[in-house]
């Protein structure tokens, strides 16, 4: 891994991560997400900067290991699809805390999760430690589709 590649994948990644927490944090603090109901397993919200910080890491890391091992081809697709999935992941912030749209962002959660397999494995078949290192980003991911869809649920009518 190229030094200069993690500092382009890390840029990227902090800036998804920056955009993610001014809108939560705007959010979270407003009456409309406190109100919210929310399923008794949701972590508390410590917990969240907790989880995300090492999965932003590790989607950076990962991103330029296989970057950098990736030609031609392969590496314009996956630095397609990288952005595009950094794309989703700020556009889920901004749907389900910027917009207060659960049940929009349930949906374009959905596009994360494929966009997540697809980055597993094409990173993965480039690089297995890539690959590797983007799997519990794509499992929290769908913990937080799981998260997301109770609360639609609990909410639904109100």
């Amino acid at each position: 891994m190229r030094l200069p590649t993690l500092v382009k994948t890390a840029a990227a990644v902090t800036a998804t991560a920056a955009v993610g927490a001014v809108i939560t944090s705007s959010s979270t603090s407003s009456g409309w997400y406190r109100r919210l109901r929310k399923p008794s397993w949701q972590p508390p919200s410590a917990a969240f900067p907790l989880v995300w910080t090492p999965l932003y890491a590790l989607i950076a890391v990962a991103g330029a290991r296989a970057l950098d091992r990736a030609e031609g081809a392969e590496r314009t697709a996956f630095t397609r699809d990288y952005a595009l999935n950094l794309a989703l992941n700020a556009g889920w912030t901004a749907l389900f805390f910027g917009a207060r749209r659960p049940a929009a962002a349930l949906a374009e959660i959905t596009a994360l999760n494929a966009s997540n397999i697809l980055l597993v494995r094409r990173a993965g078949r480039t690089d297995r430690l890539a690959g590797a290192a983007l799997v519990p980003y794509a499992g929290w991911t769908l913990f937080a589709t799981a998260l997301n869809g109770a609360i639609v649920g609990l909410n639904r009518g109100r």
